[in-house]
C-alpha cells in the first residue's frame, strides 16, 4: 500500500466528501453564503482565486492513488469566515489552516500528521510565514461548522495560542515543525542503520610474485 502527499489542484476537488464539497464555512461571510445559488461552483471559485493569487493552498492525501484526506490553508485575508471567532484575528506572521479531514477507514495511520507536514514544508519551501494557526473546537468536531477538533491539533503540535472555554485560537511554529522533520529523519536514519546488513570487509589482495621469485608488497 502506497501512501503519499500531493498539492490541492481544482481536479481534486469533486473527491472532497460531503459536505466538505460545496462548503463555504470559511470562504465566505455569513451574508454572502446565505445568498450562494451554486455551492460547489463557489468552492471551485475560490480554490482557483487562491491558486493564481497566492499559490498552494491544500494538500491531499493519496493511498494507492486515491484521495482519502485532505486540508486546506490560506492567508486570512483570503478567509472571511474566521472574522466571526472570539478568539480571531490570526496573527500577521502566520498562514490560516481551516479545514483538514481523513477518510475514518484510514483514520489512526498518521495521515492527519503527514498532511500537517506537507503543508509546514511547503510554507518553509516558500518562506514570508513563520507559523501556522487555527481554530479549534474542545467540544470536538461541532456539527454544523468545519471547525478542528482541539485535541486533534494539539496532537499534530498545535499549541494555545490564544484560550477560550470552545474556540482557541492555536499556533504551530514552523521552526518547530521544522525540527520534528528533521529529528523524525535522524531517528530514521539511525533505524535504518540498525536493520541494514552491515558490509564485509573485502579481502586483503592477494601478493604477486615477480620475476625474482620475490612477492610485490
Amino acid at each position: 500500500m502506497s501512501r503519499k502527499i500531493v498539492r490541492l489542484t481544482l481536479d481534486h476537488l469533486d473527491a472532497l466528501p460531503s459536505p466538505c464539497r460545496s462548503c463555504l464555512f470559511w470562504e465566505l461571510d455569513p451574508v454572502r453564503r446565505a445568498r450562494v445559488d451554486d455551492p460547489c461552483g463557489e468552492k471551485d471559485a475560490w480554490v482557483s482565486q487562491v491558486l493564481r493569487e497566492w499559490g498552494s493552498c491544500g494538500r491531499i492525501a493519496l493511498v494507492d492513488d486515491q484521495p482519502v484526506g485532505y486540508l486546506i490553508y490560506a492567508p486570512e485575508a483570503y478567509v472571511p469566515g474566521a472574522a466571526g471567532f472570539p478568539t480571531a484575528p490570526v496573527s500577521p506572521d502566520a498562514v490560516l489552516l481551516t479545514t483538514a479531514y481523513v477518510d475514518p477507514a484510514h483514520a489512526g495511520g498518521g495521515l492527519g500528521r503527514m498532511l500537517v507536514q506537507g503543508m509546514a514544508r511547503d510554507l518553509i519551501e516558500r518562506g514570508g510565514f513563520r507559523a501556522v494557526e487555527a481554530f479549534g473546537d474542545t467540544r470536538g468536531r461541532h456539527a454544523g461548522t468545519c471547525v478542528l477538533p482541539e485535541a486533534f491539533l494539539g496532537g499534530v503540535g498545535f499549541k494555545t495560542q490564544r484560550a477560550h472555554s470552545t474556540t482557541p485560537r492555536m499556533r504551530m511554529e514552523l521552526r518547530s515543525a521544522l525540527t520534528w522533520r528533521d529529528e523524525f529523519e535522524v531517528a530514521l536514519e539511525r533505524l535504518l542503520g540498525v536493520v541494514r546488513p552491515h558490509k564485509q570487509k573485502a579481502p586483503a589482495p592477494t601478493p604477486k610474485a615477480t620475476r625474482s621469485g620475490r612477492q610485490a608488497l
